[in-house]
């Protein structure tokens, strides 16, 4: 399953030629959040930090990827040319709890 993960659409990509069985702009981050970040690499640690905040704040919107991924495998699509540093990356990580272990490897006492 193919599930478009961008508040806005593609450039320049038809929807037929996208094979997009989904669009969840919910848990594309905000405008303004991708408006700071303009996929500046020297941005990126900030930016995992900010929108790993706005999808606590949207529980509802993460809930159902994480409902998709739990039946069938999906495919996180994006239309930022940087693979490494855009928001697919950080739901992926979310979606697979990492940022939950680093936080508890991290922990005091641990």
């Amino acid at each position: 399953m193919r599930v478009l993960v961008d508040r806005i659409w593609p450039r320049g990509l038809t929807k037929r030629r996208a094979h997009i069985d989904l669009w969840l702009k919910e848990v594309a981050p905000s405008a303004r959040l991708r408006q700071w970040f303009g996929h500046d690499p020297v941005r990126w640690t900030e930016f995992r930090r900010r929108y790993r905040a706005e999808l606590a704040r949207n529980p509802a919107a993460l809930e159902q990827l994480r409902q998709l991924a739990r039946v069938r495998r999906i495919t996180l699509v994006f239309g930022a040319r940087d693979q490494r540093h855009n928001q697919a990356v950080v739901l992926k990580e979310v979606l697979a709890g990492r940022h939950a272990r680093r936080a508890r490897r991290a922990a005091p006492g641990r």
